[in-house]
């Protein structure tokens, strides 16, 4: 039953997009396929992902005024009546992110999952009114067989990943939590392993897979990146705004 709904809201669409795409480029580069239906699913994501990054940014504006908070002394009820009145004035939800997020999740596993299973367009899961490419390359401009490990890929992948880690807002930690307890010495754990763990393990299961799931990951955090920086750009100034005058407020 799972397995049907995967197949016919995600898998079987992902895998027509992407035949279809094969059949109109020219020489048929899967190569460019894989980047193109990429960037339209990411595109199509942009929404939710775009409030994930502009929620988590905020959060991290917003740390002098939390700051603030945490140290003014009051009891914890007024500390987490204070914090929840400046989320409210700033139209922020600590875990909204993560909804967000889980609801990316079945799309970017569907669209690994076609790069991971192999690009066949014989299977019999086209649709009637889309056509098997007649030409299909996998020498992604001449240069690199994405039907076999890509050492050159992999690597790119990983750096790209680094850099997704790189340019993400540095996680808050609870309010009120003390300095170096377990949930700021866990943040601080997690987010070196995002930065400088994760992306080794990217290198290697994109090394272990296939030049087209490389190919997919590196699209895919470049991306992420560009959102991530632009976002920055664009909201810094308005929270920085923002504080100051809640700051100006207390």
């Amino acid at each position: 039953m799972i397995h049907d709904i995967w197949n016919a809201l995600l898998y079987k669409p992902l895998i027509n997009a992407l035949a279809f795409l094969v059949s109109i480029i020219p020489g048929g580069d899967v190569g460019l396929a894989v980047i193109l239906l990429t960037i339209f699913v990411k595109i199509v994501l942009f929404p939710f992902s775009q409030k994930a990054i502009k929620n988590q940014a905020a959060m991290s504006m917003m740390a002098p005024e939390l700051d603030k908070i945490k140290k003014s002394g009051v009891s914890k009820e007024e500390q987490a009546k204070l914090t929840f009145e400046l989320y409210k004035k700033h139209k922020t939800n600590p875990f909204s992110g993560c909804l967000l997020v889980l609801i990316q999740i079945p799309i970017i596993f569907a669209l690994y999952y076609v790069f991971f299973k192999g690009i066949n367009f014989e299977s019999g899961l086209l649709y009637s009114f889309v056509q098997v490419p007649e030409k299909m390359n996998m020498i992604f401009l001449g240069l690199i067989d994405l039907s076999q490990k890509s050492v050159i890929l992999a690597i790119l992948a990983g750096v790209s990943q680094y850099l997704q880690a790189h340019f993400m807002p540095k996680p808050r930690t609870a309010p009120g939590a003390a300095p170096n307890s377990f949930a700021e010495n866990l943040g601080r754990s997690m987010q070196t392993q995002m930065k400088y763990v994760f992306p080794f393990l990217v290198a290697w299961i994109a090394y272990s897979i296939s030049g087209a799931v490389a190919l997919y990951w590196i699209v895919s955090n470049i991306f992420a990146v560009g959102q991530q920086i632009y976002v920055n750009k664009t909201e810094k100034k308005v929270l920085d705004e923002e504080v100051k005058i809640l700051i100006t407020e207390k």
